[in-house]
């Protein structure tokens, strides 16, 4: 059974910057393919970036790029987003996913594994 753990959201201004956790328990998390979403109330959830299993392919989407950086430590078995300059639109709940395979994608249906969500609030 895989676990995944998210951490590090809070409330924090705009212009500011707060960087998630992703801890995952299991088998071979070396393996996965690692991406992160949100969803904001009343919103489909949205693709926020993904990265390989060895980190060295990264992959954003359009209202992040440029803003936030995805990265994973295996040693750790754990996955972290970056997340500068931070927007009162990025508010939403954050969440990590796990997919089993080498291929990239951006569709959450293309995930095996989720973790519960962290709350990330932006103010103007």
């Amino acid at each position: 059974q895989v676990q995944l753990v998210e951490s590090g959201g809070g409330l924090v201004q705009a212009g500011g910057s707060l960087r998630l956790s992703c801890a995952v328990s299991g088998r071979t998390f070396s393996s996965y393919s690692m991406g992160w979403f949100r969803q904001a109330p009343g919103k489909e959830r949205e693709f926020v970036a993904v990265v390989t299993w060895s980190g060295s392919t990264t992959f954003y989407g359009d209202p992040v790029k440029g803003r936030f950086t995805i990265s994973r430590d295996n040693a750790k078995a754990t996955v972290y987003l970056q997340m500068n300059s931070l927007k009162p639109e990025d508010s939403a709940v954050y969440y990590c996913a796990a997919r089993r395979t080498v291929l990239l994608t951006t569709s959450p249906g293309g995930y095996n594994y989720w973790g519960q969500g962290t709350q990330v609030t932006v103010s103007s």
